[in-house]
Order: structure tokens, then C-alpha cells, then sequence
């Protein structure tokens, strides 16, 4: 008996027999044995109402569930309504727009109403688009659409209004038309006669027609060069190229172009860029037979780089100087050009003192072929070019115009001083090449891209 108690004292004090009620402490629910090794063995049989641990294990984990996805949703209304208070002030940005459009519609044009008009179908789709990430309606989102759309009502009566305005604009464009009729009669009077040298040399230039701001549209680009292939190969014929820098001490890429109306919409059909073994220096550059010649850092040279094959080659010409530059830019030592006659370089060297050497360029083994030594100082010009085997230099006579005032006959070895003028769209420029093929000249003036018909002397 006494052992049966013990047994039972121990049963009732073990962890699995706590949740026991005594009420439940019968013998059908208690037995107790003695094991075949001597030990004491408890059998207690639980009753169905044990502690529900399982279902308790469920629900904490749906409580945790609940409580990660209500954070969720906070952080959504913490993000949409720092958006909404960014569209409330555009939105207060349009009204006061519309409101000054409603005292003086006769100032705008057709395009600022239809500028508001998208910015509303915008705001519009923003506030869909917020109402749907709520997936409800409430009053805020019913006041909006009734704002946006009284604001659309107001932009459409406002636009019948600008009648008036319209008159001005086709005013202005007859005579922006007129404009244009007398600068194509003024470029009509020059008939160029391309490949041909049946002339005296150069009578005058045509007014300059400005094409542009460059490719980055930043007027910071003072320094680079543009035009056309002097000698384009077959497929290429209306290849244009263009090189901008904020120095004249670095020349690093180009752009070319396969038409004129890509250049003016600055889509450019290849970007080159310079390894850092071939960067080259001043803006005096340009391109025949789809090859690039520039002039090369280090060692000082001449470069030829090749759009072909992108192959690189250099010359290095003993004689030319890194001490003259022209009047308007720094480190333009080697000048290329090209005309009818073929490819030549300038440059200034010690021994004829400072003065424009001319040098006529082989193509094929891309050495000197022979060289002239003219008598003007390289550093009093603006710039040089060649025509017809002829060098033209330029000076300044005031910030708006040009001088051509010098002229060397390679064929004759004879030079002459001449005063032909011609006007500039900025005061300074960097680049200045005459075209064969066009029979124009290109100028990179101070950011810009202008050009000139040339009429010659056919007397």
C-alpha cells in the first residue's frame, strides 16, 4: 500500500500530470506497474481537454502575419502621402498658371494651352492611378477630378481667346519667310563651279549662314571644328563630323553624321572616342576619304585616323614648331585643309621665323611631298585655308567682321595682300576649312556652326 502511494505522489508531481484537475485523478485514469528491471512505472491517461498548444501556435503566427502586413500598409500611406502633397502643390502650380493665362490670353500661344492641357490629362492619370492603389472613393479623390476638370474647361475657353495672337505669329512668320527668300537670293548669287579652278581666285563670301549651337548645346564649347568630308568615299557623300571642346588643349572625340539633317538633329551615326595614346591638341582637323587628320599630343605629329578600319598612323615633321599658334586660340600648331588640288597641313617653324609654312601632304605614304614658305606671321592671323593651291589667311577688323587679307600661289610661288571682308556671327573661332566638295567654308565660331558660300573671280 505504501508503495502504491509513493507511486501515485510521483505521478502527480510530474510535468505531464500537471494540467490534470484532481476531480480527474481516478483509477481509470492513473495505473501503475513495475517495470522488468525493478523501476517504477506511471501511466496517466489525459482526458480530452488538454491545453490546445497547437491552435495557440497558429494564432501567433497569424497575429504576426496581421501585424507585418498593417506596417506594410502604413508605410504605403507615409509614401502616398508625400506624393500627394507634391501633386497638391503642382496642381496649385497649374491653377495659378490657368488663372494667369485667363487675365491676359492674348499673350500666349496655341502651344502653352496645349502644354496645359497634357499636364492636366497627366495629373489626371496620377490621381486614377492613386485610387486604385487605395481600391477606394473618397471625397479628396471626387474633388480632385471635379478641380482637374474645371481647370481643362477654363484652358479650352481660354484658347478661343487667342485669336488674336494667332494674327501676330502669322505676321511674324511672313516676315521670318521674307527673311529667308532674300538669304536664298543672296546664296543664289553664287554658282559654285565644284571641282573646278577656271577662276582668278577668291571675289567674296556670302553672308554667313549660322546653322546652330553644337551637339551639347552648351555655348561652354568654344573650341572644336564641323563641315563635311572634303573627298568622301562611295556611300559617304553626305558625311558630316563634328569635334567640341571646353579647351583648346584637348581634342578627345568626334561625331560624324551620314546626312545634314541628322547633324541639325543631332543624331549622331558614330561617336569617336580617342584612346588616351592618341589625343590630340588644337582645333584644326578635318576629314577626306572618310579619315580624320588631327594633330597628335604626344609626340608631336600629324594623325591620320582612319573610319574604316580605325587604324591609326602618325608623321612627325621635324621643322614645325609648338611655339605659334593662330590669333584666336592656343596649341592650333598643325593646320590641315584640303581643296581641289588635294590634302595639305600648315604650320609655323623657327627657322622661317614664326612665319605660315605650307605643305603639301601624299595621301598614300602620308609623308611631305614639298613645302612653301610664305611671309606672314602665323600668330597676326586668325586662321588659314587653302583653295586651288592657293593659302588664304584672315585677320580681325572688329568683333563682327573678317578680313581675308593674304594670299600664296603654291603653283606660281607668288603672293599678294587683299581685303575681302566678311561678317562673323561671334567674335572668335577656331576652326575655318574650305570644302572641295561644296565649295564652302566651315567655321566652328564660338560654339556655333556656320558656313559661307565663296564666290570666285571668273574674269
Amino acid at each position: 500500500m505504501m508503495l502504491l502511494v509513493l507511486f501515485l505522489l510521483l505521478c502527480a508531481f510530474s510535468p505531464a500530470s500537471a494540467w490534470i484537475p484532481v476531480q480527474d485523478w481516478e483509477s481509470g485514469n492513473v495505473t501503475t506497474s513495475v517495470g522488468s528491471s525493478g523501476q517504477c512505472v506511471c501511466h496517466v491517461f489525459l482526458p480530452d481537454t488538454t491545453f490546445p498548444a497547437d491552435r495557440v501556435e497558429h494564432m501567433q503566427q497569424v497575429s504576426s502575419d496581421l501585424i507585418l502586413e498593417v506596417e506594410i500598409q502604413i508605410d504605403k500611406m507615409v509614401k502616398y502621402e508625400g506624393k500627394m502633397l507634391i501633386y497638391l502643390a503642382q496642381l496649385k502650380d497649374l491653377e495659378s498658371r490657368v488663372n494667369i493665362l485667363g487675365s491676359s490670353p492674348d499673350d500666349y500661344i496655341l502651344l502653352d494651352f496645349e502644354l496645359l492641357r497634357v499636364e492636366l490629362r497627366e495629373f489626371e492619370a496620377l490621381v486614377s492611378q492613386l485610387k486604385d492603389s487605395f481600391n477606394s472613393s473618397s471625397p479628396l479623390f471626387d474633388s480632385l477630378y471635379t478641380e482637374i476638370h474645371n481647370m481643362t474647361l477654363i484652358v479650352n475657353q481660354l484658347e478661343t481667346y487667342d485669336k488674336s495672337n494667332l494674327e501676330v505669329i502669322r505676321h511674324e512668320f511672313a516676315k521670318l519667310q521674307k527673311k529667308l527668300e532674300e538669304c536664298q537670293k543672296d546664296q543664289e548669287i553664287i554658282n559654285p563651279d565644284i571641282g573646278n579652278c577656271n577662276h582668278t581666285g577668291i571675289l567674296s563670301l556670302s553672308n554667313p549662314l549660322v546653322v546652330q549651337l553644337n551637339y551639347h548645346l552648351n555655348p561652354g564649347y568654344l573650341y572644336g571644328g564641323w563641315g563635311r568630308d572634303s573627298k568622301p568615299i562611295r556611300g559617304n557623300e553626305n558625311m558630316y563630323f563634328y569635334g567640341g571642346y571646353n579647351s583648346p588643349g584637348a581634342v578627345y572625340d568626334f561625331y560624324s553624321y551620314s546626312n545634314y539633317d541628322n547633324l541639325i538633329l543631332r543624331k549622331a551615326s558614330k561617336h569617336i572616342d580617342l584612346p588616351n595614346d592618341w589625343l590630340g591638341v588644337g582645333n584644326n582637323y578635318i576629314v577626306r576619304s572618310n579619315a580624320i587628320y588631327y594633330q597628335h599630343n604626344s609626340p608631336f605629329s600629324m594623325t591620320k585616323y582612319n573610319l574604316t578600319s580605325s587604324a591609326y598612323d602618325y608623321r612627325v615633321i621635324s621643322s614645325a614648331s609648338t611655339s605659334f599658334s593662330y590669333a584666336y586660340s592656343s596649341d592650333q600648331n598643325l593646320d590641315f585643309a584640303a581643296d581641289e588640288s588635294g590634302l595639305w597641313v600648315m604650320y609655323a617653324s623657327n627657322q622661317n621665323m614664326g612665319k605660315i609654312v605650307i605643305a603639301k601632304i601624299d595621301e598614300k605614304s602620308f609623308g611631305i611631298e614639298d613645302e612653301w614658305r610664305t611671309d606672314v606671321y602665323k600668330q597676326t592671323a586668325g586662321n588659314a585655308f587653302m583653295v586651288c593651291g592657293v593659302m588664304y589667311a584672315t585677320r580681325s577688323v572688329d568683333i563682327s567682321t573678317e578680313e581675308i587679307f593674304y594670299a600664296y600661289d603654291t603653283k606660281t610661288k607668288q603672293e599678294k595682300y587683299l581685303s575681302i571682308t566678311f561678317k562673323k556671327f561671334q567674335e572668335k573661332y577656331s576652326n575655318l576649312d574650305y570644302n572641295p566638295y561644296d565649295q564652302k567654308l566651315y567655321m566652328y565660331n564660338d560654339g556655333y556652326y556656320v558656313s559661307y558660300n565663296v564666290k570666285f573671280n571668273k574674269e
